[in-house]
This record gives structure tokens, C-alpha cells and sequence, in this order.
């Protein structure tokens, strides 16, 4: 006689579905205190998942911290930049990362298989090799990679959506984004 099967079970950090959008929503929700209690609770969920906590909340949770750092005036310019660098270099090393192959490829090719904005790139290379960008461009930089994290993998988990937006509104963002993308790659690195 065949033994059936018990379904395999997924053993995650969070609590459940509830959980999950609570911090999913204190992120994303701009005031500090509950970004700071929802880093609080990612810091929870990495102590008991370690390793095998997903990259993109892992990211999340560096930017969000830095915007919270930025907001409560502690840092000086400098250090922010150092900040919003570091978890901006990590993004797009670790997002990346997943994507090379044996023969290296280049970064600019395999975030635009990912759709991660080009000049997130070149920001991401200037931190690493070149001289610092300003403090404006790394908040830039956040905000998009943020952005592009609610999109392809905040929402996407247990079939929710952060933001519901009409398609007029998505095109306008699209056509707002594609001209500060190009006046970042014009005049970022001055």
C-alpha cells in the first residue's frame, strides 16, 4: 500500500499573512516610528530564518533604515552618503548576483534583465570605484530601488497589492521617471 504524501510545509520567519503586510505596510508608510518598528520586526525575522532570509527583504530593510537614519537628523551629510551607499552597493550586488553565470557578465546587462534603472548601476560603481556622489542622488537612488522592491517583490508575495494605481497614473510615473533618469545620467556625476 503507498503511503500518502503530507504536502511539504515552507517555514518562514513571520507569524503568518497578517504579519507579513503589517510590515510590508510600516516600510512602505513614510512615518518613521512605524518604519522603525517594522525594521524592528525584520530584525526578528532574520534572527530566526538567518541565512535563508529573502534578499529582497534583507534590501528593503537596509534602504528603510537608511531614509529612517535620514529623517531623524543624526548624521551629517557624509555619512549618509556612506549609508544610503552601502545599501545601494549591496542591492545591486546581491540582485545581481543571482543572475551570473560561470563566464562573468556585466552588470549593466543583467540589471537590465532584471529592470533595475541603468544609472542605478553606474550609481552603484561610482560608490564603489569612484568618487562620492552627492547626498541627493543616493536618496534618488533609494527611493527607486525601493520602488522597484514594492513592485517585484513586496506585491507580488501572497497576492498582495501595496499600491493600487490606475493605468493613467502608471504612465505618468513612467514618463516622470524616464526624464529625471535622464537628467541623472546628464548631471549625476558632477
Amino acid at each position: 500500500a503507498r503511503k500518502r504524501l503530507k504536502p511539504l510545509r515552507t517555514v518562514v520567519a513571520w507569524r503568518g499573512r497578517a504579519e507579513w503586510d503589517q510590515v510590508m505596510v510600516g516600510l512602505y508608510c513614510g512615518d518613521s516610528r512605524l518604519q522603525q518598528e517594522a525594521l524592528d520586526r525584520v530584525s526578528a525575522w532574520k534572527s530566526r530564518y538567518g541565512p535563508k532570509m529573502p534578499l529582497a527583504v534583507d534590501c528593503t530593510a537596509e534602504l528603510i533604515r537608511c531614509k529612517v537614519l535620514d529623517s531623524s537628523g543624526r548624521l551629517k551629510s557624509h555619512e549618509l552618503i556612506l549609508s544610503y551607499g552601502l545599501a545601494l552597493v549591496r542591492f545591486v550586488n546581491l540582485i545581481t548576483e543571482r543572475k551570473q553565470k560561470m563566464v562573468s557578465i556585466p552588470l549593466r546587462q543583467l540589471a537590465r534583465e532584471v529592470d533595475i534603472p541603468i544609472w542605478v548601476v553606474d550609481l552603484r560603481h561610482e560608490l564603489t570605484h569612484g568618487k562620492l556622489p552627492r547626498l541627493a542622488l543616493c536618496r534618488k537612488g533609494c527611493d527607486v530601488v525601493l520602488d522597484w522592491l514594492r513592485k517585484t517583490y513586496w506585491s507580488r508575495q501572497l497576492g498582495n497589492n501595496l499600491c493600487e494605481e490606475s493605468e493613467d497614473e502608471d504612465e505618468d510615473e513612467e514618463q516622470e521617471g524616464a526624464e529625471e533618469n535622464a537628467e541623472l545620467d546628464n548631471d549625476a556625476w558632477e
